[in-house]
């Protein structure tokens, strides 16, 4: 009876402020202490007992009421973070001052003119254009004080972290002067001792935890805009020299989600029988440092970026903008260097990752964990932001420990499109590490693990379960994932130098896919379309030139499905013939479907389309493949060399010379055209219409047939086919046992042309990756925060919300 009596009080205390006209003043302190201090109420109960409408209302009507509630909610955060909250009542003044804000604040966000509100310095300031005019420099605004209150409140002992003192008055610890790095959550980098479990400090820390990411999602409600110099400002201060916890909080946030366990001791339906709160804490810290992290100013790739775009600056600005403001979240993160806080992190990491791949014999006994989408992009940053991180994770075979649940992912999203930006993380961050030569060769690993995902059963390595996916991908994916081909082959061009042993089962795969992409009709229909088949030929070059002795099983297929390299060689480019394929193609339809789709899988129902009414946000389009790519040669010494962009050929020279390299969207316009369109319409079929009534013709077929790299195969063929077919007709050979056999112990030793250089294409960071990664946590994080509904019905800039 006593919280129904809570909800009521507070209800009409609401009404009042929504009814009064007249400014209350700051002051009156038992009309504002209703919201907070004679109540005991729910983060739900503030949600439905503050509708909305009312929040907008007062925005409108009484501006001072708004901000004198804001003023007053973090006056009483301040007083709870100074004092250090010795008492229940204290205690419980600050969560119902969190809750209530983490509610108002987006309706402050949403609206122009109040978003310089909480940067003014004036107690009770309400429009954007008053603020700033109060000259005392001592007063902070009013958006530094409540960050610096929720980080103190973060490590306030007996209400988020340990006390280490006996529980007395006399022994209280001054929250002013505690060192926060002996209060770290939890044991990992750089701390090692264990605190003991307390669930109430994780309930305490998620609360204060979700109304800091509140503060953050300013950033939704600006437009996308892939300007550098576009701070986030709550981040920016946050992760500065101003906050004395900041070091303390990215450990404890980033040991909090490496520890944690979602098996726990294994007890069979455990997680059904006891609320698991510190699922919640990790849920929360991850969303803190994927948003903390994004913020690029003092990264690497911004500080490389920046020296870019102002080669021609003066020396002076130089010196005074060295690199954007500097964030210790980004700066501490780039400096973990030590190894067992590296493996502590990568096992973490991959024990969260791999949790959903977790089979019993009992259905449903073992909790799965959601936010495998914020692991992505955390490891991401990591692989990004830290190379020791990067070359640790490729030292060893622990990268397959990530490869395959990512694969499991992309294949398991591949139908369904409010899936699409998971399947974009999943895909970047393959193709980050392809760029570097230990990831190559770690996929030659025997893949044993028997994950359900519907694919064919195969005997072979890592290298085959990554091409197989990724053909499944392609051929029974959502359209939606059409603009993900480049980036899918580049990867397998990255690591094809170094495969040693491609199964029979990949290798058709890959022929597959060359014959979809060389039908005449498709290569007609876009002007970027030819660009798949220099990959895919550039795949088969690079392993025929460097692994041909363990290859016979791609040796064997390439021999068996010759014809379609000889109707490449002679793709016909006169107008009749160009047209005769473009009419083929309006009769049969588009199909891409593979005629061995039946055979048997691994045991896992097929990928599944979304469910009507899931809900989506949508996003900003990616860069195409040359802008996030950089190619560079590998040197005899095994050493990367960066090839000028200058000397890649362009998509309409006629010189044969180029080679596998003419496999960018080399003309500017061709890629603004075909790349900047909007998501919905991102396809390569049909973006033709858009792309200015574009058609094929003889010159721009011939521009790209002639630099066809096919000399090595038909080379391969020309010696191999007539030796196969010796063989079969003088033993009258049916089995392809014994071909592959022969073919196992053949040689093209002095047979082939001279190896080309193997080029590696690299991730190259820009801004338009980073816009794309902006909109695309941002979603993530929206949609995974609806209990309670923070941004729910409000005027969202940064992407749309869409129902399926």
């Amino acid at each position: 009876m006593g919280n129904a009596d809570t909800k009521l009080h507070f209800r009409k205390a609401v009404i009042q402020l929504t009814t009064k006209t007249r400014p209350v003043e700051a002051t009156d302190d038992a009309f504002w202490d209703q919201f907070w201090a004679d109540t005991s109420i729910t983060t739900q109960d503030v949600f439905a007992l503050v509708p909305a409408a009312e929040i907008r209302a007062v925005r409108e009507e009484s501006p001072s009421n708004l901000a004198t509630l804001c003023y007053k909610a973090v006056e009483r955060l301040v007083q709870g973070a100074d004092s250090g909250c010795p008492s229940d009542k204290e205690r419980q003044v600050v969560l119902n001052c969190t809750r209530l804000l983490t509610r108002i604040l987006p309706y402050i966000f949403e609206d122009a003119d109040w978003r310089g509100f909480f940067w003014s310095t004036v107690p009770g300031a309400g429009r954007a254009g008053r603020l700033d005019d109060d000259g005392d420099d001592e007063a902070r605004p009013l958006a530094e004080s409540l960050l610096l209150a929720i980080a103190n409140l973060l490590f306030c002992p007996d209400f988020t972290v340990q006390s280490h003192t006996k529980n007395s008055p006399d022994t209280a610890e001054d929250i002013q002067s505690i060192d926060s790095c002996e209060y770290i959550w939890e044991s990992g980098v750089g701390f090692a001792h264990a605190p003991p479990l307390n669930y109430i400090h994780d309930l305490n820390r998620t609360e204060l935890l979700k109304l800091l990411l509140t503060c953050f999602s300013e950033a939704m409600y600006l437009p996308p805009s892939s300007d550098s110099k576009n701070f986030n400002p709550w981040v920016t201060f946050f992760c500065s020299s101003e906050n004395r916890h900041a070091l303390p909080l990215f450990t404890s946030l980033l040991n909090v989600v490496c520890a944690y366990d979602p098996v726990g001791y294994g007890f069979p339906y455990n997680h059904l029988l006891l609320s698991d709160h510190r699922e919640q804490l990790v849920g929360q810290a991850l969303q803190i440092l994927v948003v903390t992290l994004e913020h690029e100013g003092g990264s690497a790739a911004s500080a490389a970026l920046q020296a870019l775009n102002t080669t021609t600056s003066t020396s002076a600005e130089e010196e005074q903008e060295p690199a954007g403001p500097d964030n210790l979240f980004v700066n501490y993160l780039s400096r973990i260097h030590r190894e067992e806080d590296l493996s502590f992190i990568l096992k973490g990491l991959a024990r969260l990752l791999n949790n959903p791949l977790v089979q019993t014999y009992l259905p449903r006994s073992t909790k799965k964990i959601q936010f495998h989408q914020e692991l992505l992009i955390l490891f991401w940053k990591f692989c990004d932001f830290n190379k020791k991180f990067l070359f640790f994770v490729l030292k060893s075979s622990d990268v397959l420990d990530m490869l395959v649940p990512i694969l499991f992912y992309l294949n398991d999203a591949r139908a369904d499109q409010s899936r699409v930006g998971l399947m974009h993380i999943g895909v970047f961050v393959l193709l980050l590490l392809s760029g570097e030569r230990n990831f190559g060769v770690r996929l030659n690993k025997p893949y044993t693990l028997r994950v359900p995902m519907d694919i064919p059963v195969f005997t072979g390595t890592h290298a085959d379960l990554l091409i197989v996916i990724f053909h499944k991908i392609i051929t029974s994916g959502h359209q939606r994932l059409q603009p993900l081909f480049d980036c899918l082959l580049t990867i397998i061009v990255n690591i094809s130098p170094y495969l040693k042993s491609l199964s029979m089962v990949s290798a058709n795969k890959l022929l597959h896919l060359l014959e979809a992409f060389s039908t005449p009709w498709f290569l007609f229909s876009n002007p970027q379309n030819h660009h798949l088949v220099f990959f895919l030929l550039e795949v088969f070059n690079n392993i025929i030139q460097y692994q041909f002795d363990g290859n016979f099983n791609l040796v064997y297929t390439i021999i068996r499905k010759r014809n379609v390299f000889h109707h490449l060689a002679n793709l016909p480019s006169d107008a009749a013939s160009i047209q005769k394929a473009m009419q083929k193609k309006k009769k049969s339809g588009i199909s891409r479907t593979n005629s061995t789709e039946n055979e048997s899988t691994e045991g896992s129902r097929p990928a599944a389309p979304a469910e009507p009414g899931t809900l989506k946000a949508s996003l900003v389009a990616t860069p195409g493949i040359d802008k996030i790519t950089e190619k560079s040669q590998v040197g005899v010494d095994g050493t990367l060399v960066a090839v000028p962009h200058a000397e890649s050929p362009q998509a309409g020279d006629s010189s044969a010379g180029a080679g596998a390299s003419d496999t960018e969207s080399n003309s500017e316009r061709d890629a603004e055209v075909y790349y900047k369109e909007s998501e919905a319409a991102r396809s390569r079929l049909s973006s033709v219409s858009s792309a200015s009534a574009w058609s094929a013709n003889p010159d721009w077929v011939s521009s790209w047939k002639v630099k066809l790299p096919l000399q090595t195969i038909m080379r391969l063929l020309q010696v191999l086919v007539p030796q196969v077919e010796k063989i079969c007709i003088d033993k009258g050979l049916t089995d392809e046992s014994e071909i592959l056999k022969f073919l196992q112990h053949g040689t093209l030793v002095g047979l082939l042309p001279v190896p080309h250089p193997i080029l590696i294409r690299k991730y190259q960071a820009n801004a338009g990756t980073a816009m794309w990664f902006r909109t695309y946590m941002w979603g993530v994080i929206y949609l995974r925060n609806v209990d309670p509904p923070i941004w729910y019905d409000t005027d969202i800039r940064l992407f749309e919300i869409q129902r399926i």
